[in-house]
């Protein structure tokens, strides 16, 4: 591996996103959101006018993309051909596409290789579900982050609420819970811990508790 790595895998609503971006800041490293990688692989087709059946060149399009993820102060922006799409990313249309796109298995493996090209000096931060089990198997440090399914759901409910958005909390609790059965069981890259994965339960700790544990095995690795 030409430049160091650190993966944050875990459930959704444990943290990821915000501590991965936390810890990219923080070391000025590169940032890899594996979530959106597909989302931005049926984006690009859509832009293109690639027909999801025509296989041949959305494969050609995973192997070729152009995209950067720019984490700041003001937050992320996802750039796909140098266009901030962050805000597309999230439609209806966008999920559709990303489901489309990677029910092809040469795209996932192309979308793979993509992944791994990330790591580029100084560093690289990697927020996902298998980035240490599949993806980054030889990082030198690798967490996985968790907390209960209630605390993951009030979480994501207080989050939905500061948007405006009308929600229940019983209903994502429900979908939190269906979607952690659905990544723990599947055949392909389950979501799991890596076998050498620092394990942290963030239930009862604020995202700074959880950054500042993570900062110090980053030092005690001798990465920084």
């Amino acid at each position: 591996m030409s430049s160091p790595v650190i993966t944050i895998d875990g459930p959704s609503g444990a943290g990821k996103g915000t501590l991965s971006q936390m810890l990219a800041r923080h070391l000025g490293w590169q940032f890899l959101d594996s979530g959106a990688i597909y989302r931005l692989c049926g984006l690009a087709c859509l832009k293109a006018n690639i027909a999801f059946d025509d296989h041949v060149s959305v494969i050609a399009c995973a192997q070729s993309l152009d995209i950067d993820f720019i984490v700041s102060d003001d937050g992320l922006q996802t750039l796909l051909d140098g266009e901030e799409v962050t805000a597309q990313l999230r439609t209806e249309e966008g999920g559709a596409a990303a489901s489309q796109v990677a029910s092809i298995p040469a795209v996932r493996e192309a979308l793979l290789q993509r992944q791994r090209a990330f790591a580029k000096s100084p560093g690289l931060v990697a927020d996902g579900r298998d980035m240490g089990t599949v993806v980054f198997c030889d990082a030198p440090l690798k967490f996985y982050l968790t907390a209960s399914a209630e605390e993951r759901a009030a979480r994501r409910y207080k989050q939905l609420q500061q948007t405006g958005e009308s929600v229940n909390l019983a209903a994502i609790l429900a979908d939190i819970q269906s979607r952690d059965e659905r990544d723990m069981s599947r055949k392909v890259a389950p979501l799991k811990p890596a076998d050498d994965a620092i394990e942290v339960e963030s239930t009862d700790l604020s995202i700074d508790a959880v950054f500042n544990i993570m900062l110090e095995n980053v030092h005690a690795k001798g990465l920084v």
